[in-house]
């Protein structure tokens, strides 16, 4: 029942030698590695007006340079991002670079901050894809979280089925998304180039405006940097490229730089000359599409492509955090589970946790948009200076032919990140202080992770290992509870193992059931030794764990080993499971701990 269900939600599973048909082509790439990068022109441009708006709408033109600033932030991203593919055409980005160049903790901290990035980039998206479709029916506005914790668990799914599938859905609302803002930004250019558009009320550029402080132009600017998140995520996902993998990622990188400078500066301009000024549960989009279309069909058509691919830049998430998740598990910071494949063959422990944090966070801050897009871009800006910071010194120290430029563009880039990163702290510390507290614990976590699996290798390596204690024997408990066919089952098994010595316990309650088992015991295995243990406040397992602990004390002495062999009978149908004790399954958690001691359970499966 189960599997089925699995198979009709997932799909069937798909052969290793399959790997190679889940590879993207540039297309596709750019639909789910892009999503997340464009889909912030829907809501980087609101965030310099939410600033901006504080001063008064005097100082919307402010947005105008500080849009031209984050262009040029964006295209040394571009370029230097272009440069880390090649210098590390396996993927891994901020992470690898990080730690092959500044050292190891350097790379925790990178690998760490895209990790808790990657679970707001779900948030983020789907709760931003939320206010989007609110904003065009405002009737849903009291059920955001419901709406958005639905929709991470159909993107989840979605992203379970596999890479080329879920890419293969995702392109469309990715593409009209695109269309619809150039339908949006065309015909906005257009009526105002022809005199058609009635422009809003807007101060001139260059007219000064009361208030207006360095601090506020700062905070606006890093407020519009939020639209840069998700430019790393192709360098992080280079093996889900078709080959030649570096080239096909740095065409779709580039491709969609030039769409991202594109709809931001379309959308900044329209927003200024209409003078949109951010309201609660109106988008500014949805504000520059009625100004533009009217509440028509190209309205609605804008507004549900930018749902969407709200919504479904969350997916870049998902693309990119179980790849990251895998470099760190294979240097051993992260659980090995993050290193197995799915039926489906993409990495679907990560993308379970992904979906599972997404949920939680959404629900915590109840998918309130503008609380989690600080913390948000933080945590990706602080990647960013450490990857470029880290291929200046790749340059520095390995000075290959040409590395000059290229040592220029990592420094600009370098630079740049790190200042964004000090404007955030300065500007926005009452909402980005948390990073500075998760960091820290998530970085510990990663070494005692670490830790943990060095001391395991250590102790399991041959080389390393204490030479094993030769067994001279074996000493066998069966817990029993009665005389049944179960019981009889497992002894027959325990007389199997060869020569032993073989003793049953049973644990009573009443002095009176004690005798009469013992006698009943006489006549049914005689040849069995019974041990009988008195439970004075009816509990199996301690006065079990004392009687199996002295044994082994001193079966140990002479080198004998103790097995205790747990009967346990096998309902036919698994809900009747529920109206058993499972007092074996108790049993053997229990015993599961204690050292020199085998566990053993002997299953009977019942017929009816």
């Amino acid at each position: 029942m189960v599997s089925s269900i699995k198979r009709f939600i997932i799909g069937r599973p798909l052969k290793s030698a399959e790997l190679g048909e889940q590879k993207l082509n540039k297309t596709k790439a750019l639909a789910i590695l892009s999503s997340d990068a464009l889909s912030s022109v829907a809501y980087g441009p609101e965030q310099i007006l939410i600033v901006l708006v504080t001063v008064g709408t005097a100082a919307f033109w402010y947005s105008i340079p500080i849009a031209f600033g984050v262009l040029l932030l964006l295209s040394t991203l571009i370029l230097s991002y272009r440069q880390i593919i090649f210098a590390y055409p396996h993927g891994g980005g901020a992470y690898v670079v990080s730690k092959s160049n500044l050292g190891i903790n350097a790379g925790l901290v990178a690998g760490g901050s895209l990790l808790v990035d990657y679970i707001l980039t779900v948030a983020v998206s789907v709760s931003a894809g939320t206010d989007a479709i609110t904003a065009a029916f405002p009737a849903l506005h009291d059920v955001n979280v419901e709406i958005a914790v639905l929709f991470v668990i159909l993107i989840t799914i979605l992203n379970l089925r596999g890479v080329t599938e879920s890419a293969s859905v995702l392109a469309y609302p990715v593409y009209l998304f695109v269309l619809a803002l150039f339908l949006l930004i065309g015909t906005g250019i257009f009526k105002i180039a022809t005199g058609s558009a009635s422009p809003g009320v807007h101060a001139g550029i260059g007219t000064p405006a009361a208030g207006v402080s360095l601090f506020i132009l700062l905070r606006a600017f890093a407020s519009g940097s939020s639209a840069l998140t998700g430019v790393e995520a192709i360098s992080n996902a280079i093996p889900n490229f078709k080959d030649p993998a570096p080239s096909n990622a740095a065409k779709t990188l580039l491709l969609m730089g030039t769409l991202l400078a594109v709809l931001l500066s379309g959308i900044v301009f329209l927003a200024y000359y209409f003078g949109i000024s951010p309201r609660a549960e109106v988008t500014v989009v949805s504000q520059i599409a009625e100004e533009t279309f009217g509440r028509n069909v190209l309205y609605f058509f804008t507004q549900g492509t930018t749902a969407l691919i709200l919504i479904l830049a969350a997916n870049t998430g998902y693309s990119a955090f179980p790849l990251l998740a895998v470099n760190l598990a294979k240097d051993k910071f992260i659980p090995r589970m993050f290193l197995v494949r799915g039926d489906r063959l993409g990495y679907s422990n990560g993308i379970i946790t992904l979906g599972a944090a997404s949920i939680a966070l959404i629900i915590a801050f109840h998918a309130e948009t503008e609380h989690l897009i600080p913390l948000y871009a933080v945590g990706v800006f602080v990647p960013f200076t450490l990857s470029q910071t880290g291929m200046m010194v790749k340059w520095l120290r390995e000075k290959p032919k040409g590395w000059i430029p290229k040592f220029l563009i990592n420094t600009v880039g370098a630079f740049t990140s790190m200042v964004v990163t000090v404007i955030f702290f300065l500007t926005k510390l009452p909402q980005v202080w948390p990073i500075l507290v998760f960091l820290p614990v998530i970085i510990y976590l990663f070494h005692r992770i670490r830790k943990h699996y060095d001391a395991v290798g250590e102790q399991l390596r041959i080389a390393t290992c204490e030479r094993a204690v030769p067994i001279e024997g074996n000493v066998i408990i069966v817990p029993v509870a009665g005389i049944t066919h179960v019981v009889e089952n497992s002894l027959n098994y325990a007389k199997s193992l060869g020569p032993s010595q073989l003793m049953a316990v049973y644990i009573a309650f009443e002095r009176e059931d004690e005798h009469k088992f013992e006698e009943k015991w006489k006549k049914w295995q005689p040849d069995v030794r019974l041990v009988t243990l008195h439970s004075h406040y009816r509990s199996i397992i301690n006065p079990l764990a004392k009687f199996i602990d002295i044994v082994e004390h001193k079966a140990s002495e002479s080198n004998y080993r103790v097995t205790v062999v747990i009967p346990q009978f096998i309902p036919k149908k698994g809900w009747e499971n529920i109206l058993h004790n499972q007092s074996s399954l108790l049993i053997r958690t229990f015993l599961l701990y204690r050292k020199n001691v085998v566990v053993s359970t002997v299953p009977y499966h019942l017929k009816k």
